[in-house]
């Protein structure tokens, strides 16, 4: 697994702020190019850039995609992501915030299911000039208010961002957005890829956002039945024992190596309620995950 690049890191190198779930962080692209290329790899942190004068490749997931002149670029923490510029200098904005500076109305089930976010969705988009000349105001408007002395900027900073996004999500796809090299034999790892990197799980308060083939297949941009025939002819299992399987590992290190109640190990791996984190683990173990970590202990 490929180092991960995260907002702290970014802020100890910008030395602006503070870093919080709570915060947003924006920025004019012009303070921050540089000559070489960014490293292919995810970040912990989603990313909304307005690209000007543009020209440049997005290395995103297993696709590369040209990218010229105007442009909206979505990153999600799920996908690891790099930037080649090819000539010129960009110039424009971007703003970087965890999920949880995402109002919970906002952000119902996940910001990651987002098709601007996921990743088999449209990372690339085109405004036309009059967009972008909106678009361009809304950035200047979130910059002002990031170093104002507001009450409620942290909630005025939250609007602005869904205006954002809800005004991207009614751009046009081109074809130029979609265009894509995600082969079949791509689905496979891409699904194990995906699936392996929501753990370890770090807090019980940031459940896994993935734990259906459907969830994973949405993320793919396939069918459900073509991501199990995919994974079961490449590793021999169905996606859902796979998925199982790990949230089962999962669940063994949590409950002998934390003093997490259950029902918090539970939620942290996607079951709203005990009670059918205790059925799924006794299921699969033959112990209830208190008995397990009452063995365990003793062992």
């Amino acid at each position: 697994m490929e180092h991960k690049d995260s907002l702290l890191t970014f802020v100890n190198r910008s030395h602006h702020g503070d870093v919080t779930d709570q915060r947003l962080h924006a920025h004019r692209i012009e303070d921050f190019v540089v000559a070489k290329p960014s490293p292919h790899q995810r970040r912990d942190f989603h990313k909304v850039s307005l690209l000007t004068r543009a020209d440049g490749i997005l290395h995103y997931a297993d696709r590369s995609m040209h990218v010229k002149d105007n442009a909206l670029i979505f990153s999600n923490p799920l996908i690891p992501y790099s930037w080649e510029r090819l000539s010129g200098s960009e110039a424009g904005f971007f703003c970087l915030f965890r999920e949880g500076f995402i109002s919970n109305h906002f952000k119902a089930g996940s910001l990651a299911l987002s098709p601007l976010f996921k990743v088999g969705g449209t990372p690339v988009l085109y405004p036309d000039e009059f967009k972008t000349t909106f678009f361009k105001s809304l950035f200047e408007q979130i910059l002002h208010e990031v170093d104002s002395t507001y009450t409620n900027k942290t909630a005025l900073l939250q609007d602005y961002l869904q205006i954002l996004i809800h005004e991207s999500l009614k751009l046009p796809v081109t074809d130029e957005a979609v265009s894509r090299h995600h082969t079949y034999s791509r689905v496979s790892p891409s699904f194990l890829e995906l699936l392996e990197i929501q753990f370890p799980v770090a807090s019980k308060d940031n459940p896994i956002q993935l734990k259906t083939v459907a969830e994973f297949a949405d993320q793919l941009s396939v069918h459900p039945n073509h991501l199990n025939k995919a994974v079961k002819q490449s590793t021999g299992k169905t996606a859902i024992t796979h998925i199982q399987e790990r949230i089962m590992t999962e669940a063994r290190t949590l409950l002998i190596h934390t003093t997490w109640e259950i029902a918090d190990i539970g939620y942290a791996l996607g079951f709203l309620h005990p009670s059918n984190f205790i059925t799924f683990f006794k299921k699969r173990s033959g112990f209830t995950p208190h008995q397990f970590r009452k063995r365990a202990v003793v062992n």
